[in-house]
């Protein structure tokens, strides 16, 4: 069975911790606001190209956007 993991409510924490709206991030991205609540409220999930305009606008990684805490365990 599929498990599919949603990142939402990381990315709209991000962004209420930065103080933006989704509008703002709207305009600055060019990532639809209707498409941010749809990803925030996890009705969906955010396509590889809206996680990278999400983390280049503000200034952290892709595992950091998503709440992802990476320990490589493989040694």
């Amino acid at each position: 069975m599929l498990n599919i993991v949603i990142f939402g409510k990381e990315i709209k924490q991000v962004r209420i911790s930065n103080k933006y709206t989704q509008a703002q991030i709207a305009k600055a991205t060019g990532i639809p606001q209707n498409t941010l609540s749809w990803i925030e409220s996890d009705k969906g999930v955010a396509n590889i190209h809206q996680c990278v305009l999400l983390a280049n606008f503000y200034g952290i990684s892709i595992d950091e956007l998503i709440g992802r805490n990476f320990v490589n365990d493989k040694k």
